[in-house]
C-alpha cells in the first residue's frame, strides 16, 4: 500500500463515516510509532510535517526519512505538509516528496486565501499530490473565526481542494477551558458539500463525544499534534527518571518511548475509525 495521497484514503473514509488520524511529527521515533500503529490496526495514517520545519533543512531531511518509512509500510501512508504558510513552502514540500500539502491562508481576506489556495492546489495536482485548504480560522493562540456555510461553499468552488479544514470551535494546543463545538455548523457544511472530506484541526483534547459527532457529519481527517508530542516528551522523561545515573544507548533508550507512542496513536486510530 505504502505512499499515497489524501484522495486515495479520505473519500472512502467520508463515505463510511470514519476519519483518518493525522499525526504531526518532528523526529524518526514519532513517525515510526504512528506507522506501526497503523499497521497494527490495519488502517491508513497521515504523517504531517509542520511548516516551520521547511524554514530550514529539517523539513527536507525529515521528509526523506518519512518517505522511506512509508514505502515499506503495509498500510497506506500520506506524507503531508501542515499549515503551509507560503507557496514556496508548498513547492519545497512537494520537491521533498510529500504526497499532500496544506496551504493555510485562513488569516487572509477571503479572495486572497482562495487565490493562493487555488495556486497551491494547482502545484500539488501537477505533482500528483493533493491539497488541503482552510476557510474560517482555527485559533493558534489567537481568536477563532467560525466557518460560515456561504464561505465554505464558495471557497471550495474557487479552489477545488481535495480536503477542507473548517473552524467549528476547536483550537490548536491544549484547551484552557471546555470547548464549545458547533456540530450544527459542521452538519450544514457537510450537507452542502456531500462529497468533500472535511478536516478538523485542534483534535488534541477535544471531547470524545464531539469528535464522534464531527466524524458522523463529514469530518474525515483529524489532526493530532500537541497531544501526540506531549506523549513523546512525557515518555522520554519517564525513561530518563528510570535510567537515573546509568548509561543506555540512545536507540535502546528510545524503544519503550516508541512503544508508548505507538499505543497512543493506535487508540486514536481505532476511535477515529469507529471501532
Amino acid at each position: 500500500m505504502a505512499l499515497v495521497t489524501l484522495h486515495d484514503i479520505l473519500p472512502a473514509a467520508r463515505k463510511e463515516r470514519r476519519a483518518v488520524g493525522a499525526f504531526n511529527v518532528a523526529n524518526y521515533e514519532c513517525a515510526l510509532a504512528a506507522v506501526r500503529a497503523a499497521e497494527g490496526e490495519g488502517l491508513p495514517v497521515i504523517i504531517q510535517i509542520f511548516q516551520r520545519l521547511f524554514r530550514s533543512e529539517k523539513g527536507r531531511d525529515l521528509a526523506g526519512t518519512l518517505i522511506r518509512i512509508a514505502r515499506r509500510s503495509k498500510q497506506p501512508v500520506v506524507i503531508h505538509l501542515d499549515h503551509g504558510a507560503e507557496l514556496a513552502q508548498v513547492g519545497a514540500a512537494l520537491a521533498s516528496g510529500c504526497t499532500s500539502v496544506m496551504f493555510d491562508g485562513s488569516m487572509l481576506p477571503f479572495d486572497e486565501n482562495a487565490k493562493l489556495t487555488s495556486l497551491a492546489a494547482e502545484l500539488a495536482h501537477a505533482a500528483g499530490a493533493t491539497c488541503e485548504g482552510e476557510i474560517g480560522h482555527v485559533a493558534m493562540g489567537d481568536e477563532n473565526a467560525i466557518t460560515t456555510l456561504e464561505d465554505a461553499v464558495n471557497f471550495y468552488e474557487a479552489t477545488k481542494v481535495d480536503a477542507m479544514a473548517i473552524s467549528i470551535g476547536t483550537v490548536h494546543g491544549f484547551y484552557k477551558s471546555e470547548p464549545k463545538i458547533d456540530i450544527g455548523r459542521c452538519r450544514e457544511i457537510s450537507e452542502a458539500l456531500p462529497e468533500l472530506p472535511l478536516v478538523l484541526h485542534g483534535g488534541s483534547g477535544t471531547p470524545i463525544p464531539d469528535l464522534r459527532k464531527a466524524v458522523e457529519n463529514g469530518v474525515s481527517k483529524i489532526n493530532i499534534a500537541t497531544e501526540y508530542m506531549d506523549t513523546f516528551l512525557k515518555s522520554v522523561g519517564k525513561q530518563i527518571d528510570l535510567l537515573g545515573s546509568k548509561f543506555k544507548a540512545v536507540d535502546l533508550f528510545m524503544d519503550p518511548v516508541i512503544d508508548e507512542c505507538t499505543a497512543h496513536a493506535a487508540r486514536l486510530l481505532r476511535f477515529f475509525a469507529g471501532r
